[in-house]
């Protein structure tokens, strides 16, 4: 059976982090979300994977090439201009001939379900299986009701329902599943959904056991993270000298870890330096070419590649773009006063992230000025400034320089 995988998307709820690179292409745990998929449908013994692209489509085409690499066979096809999730599936058509899996790129699973899903399709006749995992914020996910292992309702998002499974963008089709999306009238809001083939009343329902995270938000990245940190087998390939270890550890070739604390799990990316006296704090991935010294602590954070803090910086709950510098002294505030939980501007609309502890996420290209600060749950756009002694309290685009302009007063003390 071949796979087909949706990463045409920009992401735009995770800007500015995708402003740079789509969103299946954010790295957690060390690599791309898409090749944790890739992983994952690997050891599910499925082999041969169409992706569909679009927004920045090179990133993935130049990382993965033909998937050789990666013990898969990888082919790629260009989503047109429909947009929504049939009309990215039915851009696949010209090269599936069979039953088929589809799957968001952006969704971190268990093998075990996606085999088990596969399984389940092959035993029963239907259009479709659906994955469906319960949740407790039924909000925030379209909901299936089921009867008899059957979907017989779904709803997106919905205010009040009995039920709290919730699809998981991860699908087993039959290959007449194209005709059908032919046939689907693009949706309210000007898009072909693959949803209106799941509330035909022919789609089986298939409940996954195992972990389960479609990233929607900036913060969810350091759930996924976290658990694959968790996953992760111990790795040393770089130098780890002179340094305290707690928990699990995985270091890459061309690393140095030197006269610092570490608390695992944490993971550091290849030819990066961590020390001296740096505090590397569990849940935390730091990317390639990375430098973190003299007093400076990161905690459950994702640091890509390029970034710098080198003086008294604390990173805290927080992901951070590619090349960012830290001026000496930044500090990431990532707790409120009153012990709330963290609320965050999601395309204009404040979004309560439900986390006690969440910092920055800032894009690309961007520096700060010594002894400057970020309050909770702010994003900073890519290519940015912020000056010394700054406090960031409001969400900052990208391309824009903060400067504090001092009053100074002189009084002469010669008597």
């Amino acid at each position: 059976m071949k796979a087909v995988l949706l990463a045409a998307g920009e992401g735009k709820r995770l800007r500015p982090l995708t402003y740079t690179k789509p969103k299946c292409m954010l790295p957690i745990a060390g690599k791309p979300i898409l090749e944790h998929v890739l992983i994952s449908l690997r050891e599910a013994g499925l082999r041969h994977v169409v992706m569909v692209v679009k927004y920045k489509q090179d990133k993935i085409t130049n990382y993965f090439g033909d998937g050789s690499k990666f013990g898969m066979r990888l082919e790629y096809v260009t989503q047109g201009n429909r947009y929504g999730t049939a009309a990215a599936f039915g851009s696949a058509e010209q090269l599936v001939n069979d039953d088929f899996l589809g799957m968001a790129g952006d969704v971190i699973c268990d093998a075990a379900d996606i085999k088990a899903l596969v399984e389940a399709h092959r035993r029963n006749d239907g259009l479709m299986t659906v994955g469906l995992k319960e949740v407790e914020v039924k909000e925030q996910y379209g909901i299936a009701e089921v009867k008899d292992g059957m979907i017989t309702g779904f709803a997106e998002k919905p205010k009040q329902s009995k039920s709290k499974l919730a699809n998981s963008s991860i699908y087993a089709f039959d290959k007449k599943t194209f005709d059908e999306i032919r046939k689907i009238r693009p949706s309210s809001r000007g898009e072909y959904e693959i949803t209106d083939l799941i509330k035909s009343g022919r789609a089986r329902a298939y409940e996954m056991k195992g972990y389960w995270l479609d990233m929607g938000v900036p913060w969810q990245l350091l759930d996924a993270n976290r658990y694959l940190l968790d996953k992760m087998p111990e790795k040393r390939e770089g130098k780890v000298e002179n340094c305290t270890v707690k928990g699990k550890l995985m270091v890459e070739k061309g690393t140095r870890l030197f006269d610092s604390y570490i608390q695992g799990p944490a993971y550091i990316g290849a030819d990066s330096t961590v020390g001296p006296h740096a505090y590397i704090r569990e849940g935390t991935s730091i990317g390639k070419g990375c430098d973190i010294s003299d007093s400076s602590t990161v905690k459950n954070s994702i640091l890509m590649d390029g970034v710098n803090a080198k003086h008294l910086t604390y990173i805290g709950d927080s992901i951070v773009g590619d090349r960012v510098n830290f001026g000496a002294g930044t500090q990431v505030a990532n707790y409120r006063f009153d012990a709330g939980t963290i609320k965050s501007l999601i395309r204009g609309n404040m979004i309560d992230t439900g986390k006690r502890k969440l910092g920055v996420i800032i894009g690309d290209d961007t520096k700060t000025g010594v002894l400057s600060c970020v309050m909770p749950g702010k994003k900073i756009g890519s290519n940015c400034w912020i000056g010394a002694g700054v406090v960031v309290d409001e969400d900052v685009p990208d391309e824009t320089a903060l400067f504090v302009e001092q009053k100074l007063k002189k009084i002469s003390r010669r008597k």
